[in-house]
C-alpha cells in the first residue's frame, strides 16, 4: 500500500542545492501540523539531505519506499509527540479480525469491509489456538472485530474461547442482536465480555450518512439491549473534526456515560476513507493484530501491506517478538512518530 499524503511533491532532478528547498517550503505551507507530505525522486542521494533537513526543521521522516527506480520519502509536518504510549506495553493488547464481511458499507471503513467483501474468516480452531498461546504470553485484553463479527454463525464460541484467556471487547455495529444472535449474546459471560458499539453522532443524520439509512436507530436499540442483558457497553464514535468530537462528548455527558466507556476517534485515511488522519506505521504504537492473512502492526490497517509484520501467525510468541523487534529498531533509529490511535 502507498501511504496517502496531503501533498505529493515530485522533485524531478532538483536537490537542496538546485531549488528543492523552496519547493519544500511551499508544499509545507499547504499542510497543517501533523499532515503528511511525500517527496519523490530518482536520486537516492536525496535521502540524507531530507533526513538532515527534517532534524534541523523539527519535522519528521516517517517512511521511505522504492519502486521502479524512484524513491518516495514521506515526511510529517511536525515532530513526534512526547507521549508514545509507554503505559501500554507491546503485546498487552491483541486484536483478532474474526472476518471482513459486514452488513454495512461505511464510507470510511479502514479495512474496506462491506456486504460484498470476502469473509476471510479467522476461524474457530485458529482462534482457540491463538487464545491458548495468548494466555501464556501475558495478553491483558483481546479485541474481536471485523467486518461485523455477528455475521459469523460460530461467533459465540469464538468470543467464549477468547474470554477464557483474557477479558474480551467485541467491536460491533449492534444491529444483529436478534433471533439466534440474541441467544448467542445471552450465553456469553457478562464479567468477561464488553461490547463496543459504533454510534457516530448524537442524532441519526450524520451517522446514517456514513453508515446507511436507519443504522443509527438500530445501533441505539442494540446498545439498550446489550445493557439490558447485563453487559458493559462502550460507545465508539468516528468523527471528522474536533467540533464533532466535542458535540458527541456532550451527548455522552448528558447520558452519564463514564470516560472509560467512550471512544471518540478521528477518521483514519485508510481503507475506503477519502479524507482523514494520514497514518504511517511509524505513527502507531503497535497493537498486535491477527487476520486470516497473518500478523499486522495495528488494527487500523489490518489489510495493508505496509502494516503486515508476518504472514505466519504461529507460534504466537514469535509473532509478538517480531513486532517488538521492529518497534525497538525504529525507536533506536528515531524514525518513528509513534502515538496511540485508539480503536478501542
Amino acid at each position: 500500500m502507498v501511504i496517502q499524503t496531503r501533498v505529493e511533491l515530485d522533485a524531478g532532478s532538483k536537490n537542496f542545492a538546485s531549488g528543492l528547498l523552496s519547493d519544500l517550503i511551499a508544499a509545507l505551507r499547504r499542510c497543517s501540523k501533523g499532515d503528511l507530505l511525500a517527496v519523490t525522486s530518482s536520486d537516492p542521494a536525496l535521502g540524507p539531505e531530507l533526513e538532515a533537513w527534517c532534524r534541523f526543521t523539527r519535522n519528521s521522516l516517517v517512511d521511505v519506499a522504492e519502486e521502479e527506480g524512484r524513491t518516495r520519502w514521506v515526511l510529517r509536518h511536525g515532530e513526534a509527540p512526547a507521549n508514545v504510549g509507554d503505559d501500554r506495553p507491546v503485546g498487552s493488547r491483541l486484536w483478532l479480525y474474526a472476518n471482513f464481511d459486514c452488513n454495512l458499507n461505511c464510507d470510511y471503513c479502514c479495512v474496506r469491509s462491506s456486504p460484498k467483501a470476502p469473509r476471510r474468516a479467522l476461524g474457530l480452531e485458529r482462534v482457540r489456538r491463538i487464545a491458548s498461546e495468548a494466555a501464556e504470553l501475558g495478553v491483558r485484553e483481546i479485541f474481536v472485530t471485523g467486518g461485523e463479527p455477528f455475521m459469523l454463525p460460530d461467533i459465540g464460541e469464538i468470543i467464549a474461547a477468547c474470554a477464557a484467556a483474557a477479558p474480551v471487547t467485541v467491536l460491533t455495529n449492534g444491529m444483529l442482536f436478534a433471533g439466534r444472535h440474541l441467544e448467542t449474546l445471552r450465553g456469553l459471560p457478562r464479567e468477561r465480555v464488553t461490547f463496543q458499539i459504533s454510534l457516530d453522532s448524537p442524532t441519526p443524520e450524520r451517522h446514517d450518512e456514513h453508515r446507511g439509512s436507519g443504522s443509527w436507530d438500530r445501533a441505539w436499540k442494540g446498545i439498550q439491549l446489550a445493557r439490558a442483558e447485563g453487559f458493559r457497553v462502550r460507545l465508539a464514535a468516528t468523527v471528522s473534526s474536533d467540533e464533532e468530537a466535542a458535540e458527541f462528548s456532550r451527548f455522552l455527558d448528558a447520558r452519564s456515560v463514564k470516560e472509560e466507556d467512550r471512544v471518540v476517534r478521528r477518521i483514519a485515511l485508510r481503507g475506503t476513507a477519502t479524507e482523514g488522519v494520514a497514518l504511517a506505521r511509524v505513527d502507531l504504537v503497535p497493537e498486535v493484530t491477527i487476520t486470516a492473512e497473518g500478523v499486522f502492526w495495528h488494527p487500523v490497517g489490518a489489510e495493508d501491506n505496509d502494516l503486515l509484520v508476518s504472514p505466519d501467525i504461529f507460534p504466537l510468541a514469535e509473532s509478538f517478538a517480531a513486532v517488538r523487534r521492529a518497534f525497538d529498531r525504529e525507536h533506536e533509529h528515531q524514525h518513528r512518530l509513534a502515538q496511540i490511535f485508539n480503536c478501542a
